[in-house]
């Protein structure tokens, strides 16, 4: 069996869980005094109620943007029948346009190079790299779809769950846990890293400081899967107002490309050429 695929496909909590377990307390680095005692670090009920409200607003601010774009590098382990670990990587350039427009444009580690766009009215996944692509219907919002993406059509769209104006809904509902870890730096910009536990991953986030509550970067455990295998991702170029023309969100297929059903499709497509044959052969 290869490593890719032995890769994880429960991409929607790839997605919109978060993190590690970790221990209770802040650490405080300044040295005091020595006429004055350190000051106590906050209860644990006070730094769960602060990492709460710092995880909910970031829910709330990504729920409620009409619109941004962001670069999304992430990595995730295959485990091997052996227990032995390897990692494969990707980049993606996400732009969301709501209520109703989604483009992903990636490319994996090995080269593959793809591009996913959502208009409204159908999806359309192009394998540039294997000159290939797929289509289906689907009209409605951009929630919809991307349940519809990766639950019915069984395709892989890491942090998934960042996208849906739902996620407030989704963490209050999955969450069990949420601890304050520290305030740190990443990309140079002051962030708060936050560690929380559903019932099937354990997560952490670093969520940007300021006005534009952000995340930075997430990393999942699969605590219930075989070697706890993890998957993070480096988020970054957030943009709230991206440049959006008529082009964003048209995916034309390369020239001579060929299309394919998506996997998930391919049981109707052969009952529906059985039924179609059957009807076909029926006297009338």
């Amino acid at each position: 069996m290869t490593a890719r695929g032995n890769a994880w496909r429960h991409a929607f909590w790839a997605a919109g869980a978060v993190t590690l377990l970790l221990t209770g307390a802040l650490a405080d680095a300044q040295q005091a005094a020595p006429a004055k005692k350190a000051p106590a670090a906050a209860a644990p009920a006070e730094q769960q109620t602060q990492a709460s409200a710092i995880l909910m607003r970031m829910a709330e601010f990504l729920a409620g943007a009409k619109g941004f774009s962001v670069t999304v590098r992430g990595g995730y382990d295959a485990v091997q029948e052996s227990g032995q670990k390897v990692e494969f990587a990707d980049t993606r350039k996400v732009t969301l346009s709501r209520p109703d427009r989604l483009r992903v444009e990636g490319e994996r580690s090995d080269g593959t190079n793809t591009l996913l766009v959502f208009d409204g009215k159908e999806i359309v996944l192009i394998d540039r790299t294997r000159n290939v692509y797929a289509t289906a219907p689907q009209p409605g919002g951009v929630d919809a779809t991307v349940v519809y993406f990766v639950r019915d059509l069984a395709m892989r769209l890491p942090l998934a769950v960042l996208l849906v104006s739902q996620l407030p809904a989704e963490l209050k509902d999955r969450v069990r846990q949420v601890d304050y870890v520290e305030k740190t730096s990443i990309h140079g910009a002051p962030a708060h890293h936050l560690a929380a536990r559903t019932d099937s991953v354990d997560f952490q986030v670093w969520v940007a400081d300021g006005d534009t509550p952000a995340p930075q970067r997430v990393v999942i455990t699969y605590k219930q899967a075989k070697g706890q295998p993890q998957f993070w991702a480096q988020l970054s170029d957030w943009n709230l107002a991206p440049a959006i023309d008529d082009s964003t969100f048209v995916a034309k297929p390369p020239e001579g490309a060929q299309k394919i059903a998506f996997a998930a499709q391919l049981p109707r497509v052969v009952k529906s050429v059985r039924t179609h044959s059957a009807h076909k052969g029926a006297k009338p």
